[in-house]
This record gives structure tokens, sequence and C-alpha cells, in this order.
């Protein structure tokens, strides 16, 4: 499968933003703005109390609903943590899971991360794998050892079929929310080495078919280039997507 061949993602994590009706707000805004027959996958990630509500005004069609996380069991006592099941039945069909905000700031590590990856795999639903390398790691020149570390982690215990099954995200965490993007070229490079260590872990019709999302300060300014590039088959997209007309634009550059 070519870059041609992967069909291009748009992901909108709206992070601890919205209430219930401005998140029905947004989603309508975002729907409106989303040709039906655009040849782009584009799903939105509310909070938690959102989803259903977000999921009635949007429905099975243009726009996707997906979670910003969840936890590795579907019941128990689990105090505060929302499973799969529960997120599935309120019509979730993707789930970001190790996003670099849950490592750095909840303290979240590769071995949960695996079992939520699993875990949503097992329930039908698509896993956003979210991997990343602070500032410091790059500066000391370890970017491909920490983020394929993180992806190894992530997809420990997988067969081709499962891997085939999930989205990956590179989101250098230096770039998220901080106004910095990585360079086209810069971006790209990490996104190959991605795709070539899922074609030595798999094989390479599993490395050609997973799509990459970049994720760090993407805007309606730097979309076109970044998506330009041949293994970055769409973008995860914090702050520009909480305004939808700046997030319409970045699904128009994925289209182009």
């Amino acid at each position: 499968m070519s870059a041609s061949s992967r069909r291009p993602l748009i992901a909108g994590n709206w992070k601890l933003h919205n209430t219930v009706a401005e998140s029905v707000e947004l989603a309508r805004a975002v729907l409106h703005r989303t040709p039906r027959d655009a040849a782009v996958d584009v799903l939105v990630a509310p909070v938690f109390t959102a989803l259903y509500a977000v999921h009635e005004a949007i429905g099975d069609g243009s726009v996707r609903l997906a979670a910003q996380d969840c936890h590795f069991e579907d019941r128990g006592a689990f105090t505060g943590e929302v499973g799969p099941a529960l997120l599935k039945d309120v019509g979730c069909t993707f789930v970001i899971l190790g996003h670099s905000e849950r490592r750095h700031v909840f303290g979240e590590l590769d071995e949960a991360v695996r079992r939520k990856v699993a875990a949503v795999l097992s329930h039908g639903l698509t896993p956003i794998v979210c991997v990343g390398e602070k500032l410091e790691e790059r500066e000391a020149d370890r970017t491909e050892a920490v983020v394929l570390g993180q992806l190894d982690a992530a997809l420990e215990g997988l067969d081709a079929e499962s891997a085939r099954g999930c989205v990956i995200a590179y989101e250098p965490v230096w770039a998220i929310g901080t106004g910095r993007t990585a360079s086209p070229e810069d971006a790209e490079a990490v996104h190959r080495a991605i795709r070539a260590r899922l074609g030595e872990r798999f094989d390479g019709p599993t490395a050609e078919s997973v799509r990459i999302l970049y994720g760090g300060s993407v805007k309606p300014a730097n979309a076109a280039a970044l998506l330009a590039q041949p293994d970055i088959d769409g973008a995860l997209v914090g702050g520009a997507s909480l305004d939808a007309e700046s997030f319409a634009e970045i699904v128009q550059a994925a289209i182009a």
C-alpha cells in the first residue's frame, strides 16, 4: 500500500475544554464543514461527560467520535476510570492512548499503555497510540530511541493483524501547545523510522497500511506542508481543533 492509498485521518483532541452544550455546538460546526464524501477520516475527542451528547449530535456520518483515554478493564473497583466497553456503548470508534500529557503529567507508564491498546482492540475500537520525545531527549539525539521504544512497548504481544488495527501518532512533547512545530522534514524522518520499525516487527504490508499521524501545534498555516510528506498520514490536532473553521482548513489540507 502506497502513501496515496492510506486514507488521511484528522483527529481533534479537545482535551479539558467545553461544557456539554459547547461540545455539541462545536461538533455540529465541525460536521457542517466536513464533506460527507471527502477522502479523509475526521474525528473529534471531547471530554468524557460530553461523549454521549456529541454522538447524538453527529450520528454515524462523516465525523467519528473518539475518547481521550480509557482504562484497561471493563468493570470493577476502579474509581474514576472509564473502560473501553463503556466508550463503545456511547458511540466511540477510536480511543487516544499514551498521549504525552497522560505520560508526563499523570505518570502513565509504557505497561499501562500496552494494556490499554490490547483492551481497546479487543472491543473492536481503534487505538491512536501516541509516542514522542521531550526536548532534552531530542537535544541528546535520542529521538528515535525514545519514540521507537515507546512504540515497541505499546505494541508488545500484538500480531500483524492487530497492529494493522492501530493508528500511531508521533507528537514531539516539545511541540505540543508551545507553538513550536517539527519541520516537515524532521517529522517525516521520525515517521519513516516508525514505519520501518513496524516492518521489522511485523511485515511490509502492515508497515505500509498503518496510518501515522503528526501532532504538535498543527494549524492551518503548517498543515499542508506536513501532510505533503509521504509518511505523514494525518494530524492529531489540539488547540486548532477548538475552532471549527481552523479545523476545517486542516481537513481541507488533507484532502488537497
